[in-house]
């Protein structure tokens, strides 16, 4: 059923903007997160739009790739906890949602800065891969996770905190061109959402990190 294909649907689409706007600089710069523009015309509708541009084929890769892991797995959960129809929406809310807010704070911090640009879909990304470690934190039969660069398996809660520091370190030094806020907050983003859906997975995720650390 198309219903419960949302993570290939939005994969896909993703690609085919993101593919298209490579050859075609004005609907790039009309989709791109602009916050000066956004600031000067109310263009708001690229907090959104952004999150389906992606800057070349390895951004859109990594990006793509890591949100097909784990999405299926969490449309799924939502969608048996919930139904098709709510599960799915709440799906959507999760990835979408994740894009927009987690663009908010990137928006504030350079809506007077002419030279900012920002895409790409990785606040989404972290809503729905933060989702997942609450719904799985020990990993699947208590197997970690591989994570690229990391050569071994790493239980999914521990490469969470990892994350999360990451990302708030780098967001605050401003070292490179990665918008790391978009992470940290998108993953937060994604805590807090799936706490909203379905609150006992605060304690499912409670009690496997205690049944794993003692």
């Amino acid at each position: 059923m198309l219903t419960l294909e949302a993570p290939i649907v939005l994969l896909l689409l993703t690609a085919g903007i993101s593919i298209y706007a490579w050859s075609n600089q004005d609907f790039m710069d009309s989709w791109i997160l602009n916050p000066v523009e956004m600031n000067r015309r109310g263009e708001w509708y690229r907090l959104l739009t952004s999150g389906f541009l992606h800057a070349d084929w390895m951004h859109l890769i990594f990006n793509m790739l890591a949100f097909y892991s784990f999405g299926r797995m969490v449309q799924d959960i939502l969608v048996m906890a919930s139904g098709t129809t709510v599960g799915l929406l709440q799906f959507l809310g999760l990835y979408l949602g994740g894009i927009i807010v987690s663009d908010l704070p990137t928006y504030f911090r350079h809506r007077t800065d002419p030279h900012y640009r920002s895409l790409g879909a990785s606040g989404g990304v972290a809503a729905v891969i933060f989702a997942s470690i609450l719904f799985n934190p020990v990993g699947a039969d208590g197997e970690g996770i591989r994570i690229f660069p990391i050569p071994i398996p790493i239980k999914p809660f521990i490469f969470g905190f990892l994350y999360l520091g990451y990302s708030y370190y780098m967001g605050r030094r401003r070292g490179d061109n990665i918008n790391h806020d978009a992470h940290f907050y998108g993953a937060l983003y994604g805590i807090i959402l799936t706490l909203i859906y379905i609150p006992r997975v605060g304690i499912h995720f409670w009690s496997e990190i205690q049944r794993f650390i003692f």
